[in-house]
Parts: C-alpha cells; structure tokens; sequence
C-alpha cells in the first residue's frame, strides 16, 4: 500500500519548499518538489538602467549575499564587451571566496548537521570519551573534558527550560540516528563554534564591499573598492592584513574542525554513499576568473557538464543549449505549455493553476511548482560544489585530484561513491579546502599589482550609455555556493528589454519538464528508504544535502493574483 509523505515547509532552507513522496513498501517511489511562492525580479528588473541592474539583482536573496551582484554586473560587461581591470576580478574572487567557505560551514553545522546529529544524545555523553575522540581526529585548541562538559552542561540547561530554541521540534530519537553519544557531544559543540566563527571570517565582506549582506561596491566595468597601500581612507596594507588574517582563520577551522567532522559522522553512515545520487548528470559554468571574463584556461573552477556519472567524456558546456520549461509549473508561455525558452528569449508570465489553499495533495499530474524546469541539452543537470568537484576532477585539475582522491583513499571509496548524498557533503568540505589556496593567490596577487603601483579598479570607457550599440545582449555566469548560477540579459535602447536569472535551486528544485522528465530533487528522493513515515529523517538529509535556497527561485504573490503593493520611482 502506498503512501504520500508530506514536508512542508521543509526547513533550515532559504525560502519555501514543498516535498511530497510517494512511499511504497519502505521506499520512495515517486516524489515532487514544489517551490511555493512565485520570484517576479525579472519583471522589476524590465525597463532599468542596466548599470544598476546589480543593485535590484541583489535582492533576490540576502543568504546567498553577493553572488547575484557578482552575476548580473557580468551579464551587464558581457553584453558592452567590458573588461575590467586585474585589481577588481580579484576583489570579486576575494569577495566570493570567502561566502563559498563561510556559506559552506554554515550549510553543514546549521542547516545539516542536525540530519546526522541527535543533539539529545549529546546529554549522555562522556565528556572525558568525546575529548579523546575530537583529540584523535584533530589538533583542534577546543578539545579538553572540560571544555565539553561545559558545552554538555549548556545544552541539559536548555533542555530543562523548555525552550529548545533552534533545536525544537527535531526528530530526536529516530531509529536512522546512528552516531554515539560522544560524537553528538562534539558536533553539538563544534555547531555553537560555528555561530561565532562565521560572524567574524564574514567581515572579509565588511572590508571588500562596505557590509554584508548586500555589498555595495560593485559598478559594471569594476568596483567601487578603491585600492592605495599609501591612503588611509581605501584598501591599504592595514586591511590587506586583515583580510589575510581572516583567511587564517579560516583555514584552521575548516582544516581542524570542519573537514574532521565531516569524515566522523560520514563513517557511521556508509549507506549513504549510494543512496540519493538522482540522475548523475552534473554541470558547471566555471567561474572564479584567473585572466579575462571569459579565458577559461584560468578559470578557478572549471566549466563543463557530465551526464551519467561518466567522469572520462567532460563535454564542453554551450550556454546556448540552456532551456526552461514550464509544463509543470505556475507560468505561461507565448507558444504554449510545450514550449521550453533560452533565458534570452524567457518570458516570466506568471499564472496559477494549482488548488486552492489550504489544500492536501499537489496535483501533480499538471502544474505544481512556482520553479521552472531548466534543461541542458534536454536534459535535467544537477548543480553544485558536488558537480563543480566531479567537472574539475573530469578536467583533470590536478589540484582538486589530489584533494579528491586523498580523501577517497582515506575513506576507502571509488570516486563513484561521489555520486550520492553524502557525496555532496563532502564536496562542499573539499572544495573549502581547495578554495582557501586560491584565496591565498588572490590576496598575493593583489598586494603584488599594488606594490608595483597598479592601483587600478575600474574600466569606465563604455560606462556612458552614448557609446552603447541600440541593441546588445549579455550572459553572466558564476558558481554560486549552491551551484551554477546564471543572469541573462537584452539591452535595448539603453535600457533593460530582458532580464533573466536560473538559480541553482531552480536547477536542482524544479518539477517535471513536458517530456515527464523529474528534477534533480525528485531523482534523488527515489529509493530512499524511510523507516517511520510520520518523521521522514531520511527524505530531509538528502534534499538537505543540495542546500536549498528557495528564495533565489520564487517569491511572493497573492494567491488570488491581487496587487499588493506598488512602488513609483520618480
């Protein structure tokens, strides 16, 4: 007999996610993912000037902070064929580094860990075992008896106020938790470290870009982030420092506490390195620019797409072969339900379809979601650090293989147990490690370009719009902590005829295409066991271990299509 599981919302996401599966004899069969509240940014952004597109852009979210910034001032110098100087791609790269590494940790203590962790488990510990434990697998400063009979001490209180807080309403107990006390005790620990770790390397941002989130430094052409190792008042070698010593730090804690974690609570769970894989096809636009805007022999990480889980054919990505559908989801297009657009030519036309709420099911035979449904080739892809690590590792990037196949020769695990959930955990620790070097590099690099007196940050010749074609159209691309993420732009008669953003969570969430294809949640979900239908645990790591970001890909709306507000700008 068959039953429909219902999550929703699913938490310790960004934004609004519903998940609906259909269990049969202990597994999932089918299951559907459904964003529920409809992104209208593209039609705010219409009819702007481009070179503030950024700004708006940036609104779209404030977890992912600056990436839709970082995009869209692309897409914008992609269309006026703009270059900018050395001094600002670095700042950029700085910029993105550090909320790749910050975005990382938070995703695994905050939003994830608690699919591995029964944090009630932490008040039976022995203190004395879990130090023992943290000192075997780190040299982490943090780890006497005392120290965790502190951290113990802190959470039995919280326990008996009756305020649990954060950590209400878990499914402490469930039979699909597996780690002993001891090792609850320290990552219970290690997730209050997080909070104030991530606070401070954050103020990299504050330093870059004036605030987080939403930094207000970037200008199509360059950035607003003067540099002068003389002047008092930009970015001088006082700063510099600064910024080095927040790299520092860090490295010491994704090295010391963060990647340490990782490999304990995977080593209780080796199922889950075959379950959750979907449909193996992986892509990546490749970002992090090393030269030009689009010289992808320096790209940081390298762009490309893999379909089957084969990892010996990289196919060379072609942004042209990028489509959205929306058979299944909450929109029309001009040429009918069947149609499936390039973002050039996208339309955001947004019509509800789905039952009234309060409602008990999804009629998933129609339309279903707020998300659309992007293809590649036809074909539904995954994106992430998970796809971003299998295309590098494809390339042949021999810094990733080394940290790659290290990792994997600890774990005694072919890289095909890569194509999993706990896969994707371990992308993101990887690719921290990979990154920290890279930041290093930027940081060198700058401080070289100003010691030898090149202070320059901004490439103003096509700034004024005189000197603009009538027409222009621009793709920006970048890799976002969740994956893949893309603005497309059509500038007409200096301003914005269309404006068009795929998110990874649109990727990775959306519903079935026109051909019945599912999205790379849906994939995931099936086969998973589920040991107590009423506390689906096992459904959230998987879906958890994507990372959703749900208000990069829908907003808000009423449901009966009321206008609700209106903003004049004079």
């Amino acid at each position: 007999m068959a039953d429909r599981i219902v999550i929703d919302p699913v938490t310790r996401i960004e934004g609004h996610l519903r998940i609906e599966a259909q269990v049969d004899g202990g597994k999932v069969a089918k299951a559907y993912s459904s964003g529920t509240m409809f992104r209208g940014m593209e039609l705010i952004l219409q009819g702007r000037d481009p070179r503030e597109a950024w700004i708006w852009a940036q609104r779209i979210c404030g977890v992912c902070t600056t990436v839709h910034a970082h995009t869209s001032v692309y897409a914008v110098e992609d269309a006026l064929g703009v270059e900018i100087p050395p001094n600002a791609r670095l700042i950029r790269n700085l910029i993105a580094g550090a909320q790749h590494i910050q975005d990382h940790v938070i995703h695994f203590y905050h939003l994830h860990a608690l699919d591995w962790v029964d944090v009630t488990g932490a008040l039976t510990a022995d203190p004395v075992k879990t130090a023992e434990i943290a000192q075997s697998i780190s040299s982490w400063k943090l780890s006497s008896p005392a120290y965790f009979t502190g951290i113990q001490a802190r959470v039995k209180k919280l326990v008996d106020s009756g305020q649990l807080s954060l950590f209400a309403s878990g499914y402490w107990g469930h039979p699909a938790y597996k780690l002993p006390p001891e090792v609850d005790l320290l990552a219970v620990a290690h997730y209050l470290e997080a909070l104030t770790w991530q606070r401070e390397v954050i103020q990299v941002h504050a330093v870059l870009g004036g605030k987080n989130p939403h930094l207000q430094t970037y200008l199509v052409g360059g950035m607003a982030a003067a540099v002068d190792g003389n002047s008092p008042n930009v970015i001088n070698w006082e700063r510099l420092t600064f910024i080095k010593s927040r790299i520092d730090q860090m490295r010491e804690f994704v090295t010391q506490v963060y990647v340490p974690d990782v490999k304990a609570v995977a080593s209780f769970y080796p199922e889950w390195w075959e379950l959750g894989a979907g449909h193996k096809n992986y892509l990546a636009y490749g970002g992090l620019q090393g030269g030009n805007r689009t010289d992808e022999s320096k790209f940081g990480f390298p762009r490309g797409v893999i379909v089957g889980g084969d990892l010996g054919n990289l196919i060379t990505l072609d942004q042209k072969k990028i489509t959205e559908a929306i058979a299944h989801s909450y929109y029309q297009y001009a040429g009918g339900d069947a149609a499936a657009l390039h973002p050039y030519d996208g339309e955001t036309a947004p019509k509800y379809a789905g039952p009234q709420p309060p409602y008990d099911l999804l009629d998933v035979d129609n339309k279903y979601s707020w998300l659309k449904s992007p293809r590649y080739d036809g074909k539904p892809m995954e994106v992430g650090p998970l796809s971003r690590m299998l295309v590098a590792y494809a390339a042949g990037n021999g810094v990733v293989k080394k940290i790659v196949d290290e990792a994997l020769t600890e774990l005694k695990l072919p890289a095909t147990a890569l194509f999993s959930t706990l896969g994707r955990v371990a992308a993101r620790a990887l690719e921290s490690v990979y990154l920290l070097d890279l930041m290093d590099q930027w940081l060198a690099e700058l401080m070289n370009n100003m010691e030898s007196g090149d202070n320059r940050i901004h490439e103003g010749g096509k700034w004024d719009p005189s000197t603009w074609p009538a027409e222009a159209e621009g793709w920006g691309f970048h890799e976002a902590p969740r994956g893949a993420l893309g603005h497309w732009v059509k500038i007409k008669d200096k301003k914005i005829e269309n404006y068009q953003a795929v998110v990874p969570s649109t990727w990775n969430a959306g519903p079935r295409d026109e051909q019945g294809q599912t999205g790379p949640y849906e994939a995931s979900l099936e086969g998973t066991p589920v040991a107590d239908p009423e506390q689906p645990l096992e459904l959230l790591r998987t879906i958890h271990s994507f990372d959703p970001c749900l208000a990069c890909a829908v907003h808000v709306v009423d449901a009966k299509g009321k206008e609700r507000v209106r903003v004049e700008v004079r």
